[in-house]
Formats: structure tokens, C-alpha cells, sequence
């Protein structure tokens, strides 16, 4: 497979260090030339102060380094799909000028946490998470970049047919899928009668693979209803198999880590050192690229 300028392998640093200079420190290191952006000193790059944005502007100009994806709050499973969605609309606004001056096509969304608490019934939900995603979706189209839903613990990720009916629905070329390979075997599915099972990466993969546009390497298991990250390939994420799948395709889009490992982004109980965040960042990283060449991809070289 002839490598391209979207075949590439980058990932979410903030996991490796808080400080976007050692987030920096950490592409170079790797050979990395892109870096998935979402936080910087905690604080999310779609939101921090314009002063702040202006020091990463100059930070990443400096090193030469690109960004290839915002990761934002967007939509995600602190919203509530009856919050006001002014408040979404408003982040999807402000994120446009930034994407423009850092030359990014791609911001990371998700569709709201599917809370029973609301009282809406299961088609007024659906309804209005259609309704809020399609605006999310128009204004990335006014604005010229693309939204990407991810598979995450949200209305769309509750199972492939939920994505599928969301893409459907939303129906634009500027809301696309970021699948994650360690969110289906951790998140339920629940178009059956309960007692829930849990869903099937691979089942999918293979109904959702036509759609994906970014991919996220995540891997674990779940045990005794407990979800417990691994490294790529020692989970149920189905990792290699995927891999194996995307490079016979001809997949020819970004390849993005996130690995939970020494931290987790949503569960601030998770931490550790920053020895610990940089060095099992690094292994994650370089285990991803050994599989993504044993899967028959050939990904450029620094």
C-alpha cells in the first residue's frame, strides 16, 4: 500500500503529559509529525482563553508540528440531550476560527449521553439527537471542516445501528465516523430487553467500516463489569484484525492512539506519574506501529 498525506499515526499526548510542551517533546520523540490536540494544562483547546490559544499557535508553529484533529467536549457524555444546545453550538463556532488558523480539518464530536432520566421516549430522543448533530454538522459545513462522531458511550455508540441511523439521518458529508476499536466491547447494547450484553467490536466494525474516516486505537476488556484498558492487541477490541481489514481495503486515513493506560481522559480517579504517562505512551505508541506494519501498512517515515 502506497502511503498518503492522510495515512499517518498520530494520537491524543494529553494523555502523556498535561503541558503542551511536553506533548511536543513527545511527537518529536516518537517521529510524529501531526498530534491530536484536546488539552493543554487541563484546560480544552476548543475553550481556553484566546491568550492561551495564541501560545500554542506559536508553540506548534515553532516545532514544525501539525495538528491533525480537535478533540472537544462537544455533544459528548457530560450533555444531556435536553441541556440547551446553545451551548454545543457556540463551541462548534468557536472552534471553526482555531481549526482555520492551525490548518485542521477534523474536530472530534459524539451525541449526547442517552439519559432515561429525561422522560423522552425513545423516538423523541432519537429526534432530537438527529436535530442537534445535523446543526452541529451545518455549521462545520458553513465553516468548512468536518465533524467526526466517535463510537463513544453516547446516543450514536449504543450500537452500530444507532451510528448508522445518525449518519443516515444527519446525512452530510461533513459529519463522518472516528471509530474507536476499545468502545463497542465496553459499552452495552441495548436494542434487546435487558439484562444487557455488551456489544461486539468486530459485529461493529464490519457494519460501520464503509463510514470511517479517522481510526482510534484503543484496546481491554471488561472483567466482572469493569472495564480494564490493555495494549493493542491483548483485548476484545479485535485490534490486528481490524488493522489487517482496513490496510486490504485500502484505508488511507489518519491512525490515532488514545490508550487509557497510566491515565484515562474522562475519569480523573486514574493517575499516575509522568514518568509513568510518557513511557507507557511511548510503548502504546510504538506496539501501534509494529501491528500497523505486520497488518501490511506502510506509514511514512519522520
Amino acid at each position: 500500500m502506497a502511503a498518503n498525506s492522510e495515512l499517518y499515526l498520530t494520537g491524543f499526548t494529553d494523555e502523556a503529559a498535561d503541558e503542551l510542551s511536553r506533548q511536543i517533546a513527545l511527537c518529536r520523540h516518537l517521529g510524529w509529525s501531526k498530534i491530536d490536540l484536546r488539552t493543554v494544562d487541563g484546560g480544552n483547546i476548543v475553550e481556553i482563553p484566546d491568550t492561551e490559544f495564541d501560545e500554542v499557535c506559536e508553540q506548534l508553529a515553532e516545532a514544525g508540528l501539525e495538528v491533525s484533529s480537535f478533540g472537544s467536549r462537544i455533544a459528548n457524555w457530560s450533555r444531556r440531550v435536553d441541556d440547551d444546545p446553545d451551548t454545543d453550538y457556540r463551541l462548534m463556532e468557536a472552534a471553526i476560527p482555531r481549526m482555520h488558523r492551525l490548518n485542521v480539518k477534523y474536530i472530534r464530536i459524539m451525541s449526547y449521553r442517552p439519559d432515561s432520566s429525561t422522560g423522552l421516549s425513545a423516538a423523541e430522543l432519537e429526534r432530537r439527537v438527529v436535530e442537534r448533530v445535523r446543526t452541529l454538522a451545518e455549521i462545520a459545513e458553513a465553516g468548512g471542516v468536518i465533524c467526526l462522531h466517535e463510537n463513544c458511550d453516547t446516543w450514536g455508540g449504543q450500537s452500530y445501528e444507532h451510528t448508522l441511523r445518525l449518519l443516515d439521518a444527519v446525512g452530510s458529508e461533513h459529519l463522518k465516523l472516528a471509530f474507536d476499536t476499545g468502545n463497542p466491547f465496553a459499552t452495552l447494547d441495548v436494542r434487546r430487553e435487558p439484562p444487557y450484553r455488551y456489544q461486539n467490536t468486530w459485529e461493529f466494525y464490519e457494519q460501520v467500516k464503509p463510514h470511517i474516516a479517522y481510526l482510534h486505537v484503543k484496546d481491554g476488556v471488561v472483567d466482572d463489569g469493569t472495564v480494564v484498558y490493555t495494549y493493542p492487541g491483548e483485548g476484545e477490541g479485535e485490534v490486528p484484525r481490524i488493522l489487517a481489514d482496513l490496510a486490504e481495503r485500502g484505508y488511507q486515513g489518519p491512525i490515532s492512539i488514545e490508550p487509557h493506560l497510566a491515565v484515562v481522559y474522562h475519569d480523573p480517579s486514574v493517575t499516575a506519574g509522568s514518568e509513568e504517562r510518557w513511557d507507557s505512551f511511548v510503548e502504546y505508541a510504538e506496539r501501534t506501529r509494529r501491528l500497523l506494519q505486520q497488518a501490511g501498512f506502510e506509514l511514512k517515515t519522520p
